[in-house]
């Protein structure tokens, strides 16, 4: 289900097919062949086992493929964070100290600092967290 956004922080809420357990997937989109994505401060928080990240590349024109890369909320959180924090320590072009703003980036393959490629079609993570338990 699309929330259209009357839920801050879940853009799709997925259930298995009996309805008994729920995933919150958050989805920002890029450009495939792009250096980044945008996602802002509230990715530095870890939502819980149950909250994924969605970074979609939508290609325009569509002359490259679609990619995907599903991303735990724990290990979003904690690179987003430590990535923003190297980046505050460390000078601008022209020695400057960068200042805090609520964008955060996450650098995409080939252009890694922290290399999200094992994410690449992750839809795994998510059907295992939706698979009833017995």
């Amino acid at each position: 289900m699309v929330t259209l956004g009357n839920t801050p922080n879940t853009d799709i809420l997925c259930s298995n097919q009996a309805g008994t357990r729920f995933v919150h997937i958050q989805v920002k989109t890029f450009v495939p062949g792009g250096k980044t994505c945008s996602v802002g401060v509230k990715a530095e928080r870890h939502f819980g086992p149950k909250f994924f990240w969605v970074l979609a590349g939508i290609p325009h024109p569509p002359s490259r493929s679609f990619e995907c890369f599903v991303i735990p909320s724990a290990v979003m959180a904690r690179n987003v964070r430590k990535f923003h924090k190297r980046w505050l320590a460390t000078p601008g072009k022209s020695g400057q100290p960068h200042k805090d703003s609520k964008v955060r980036t996450v650098h995409l393959p080939p252009n890694v600092k922290w290399n999200i490629e094992k994410y690449r079609e992750r839809w795994d993570l998510i059907t295992e967290q939706l698979a009833e338990r017995r």
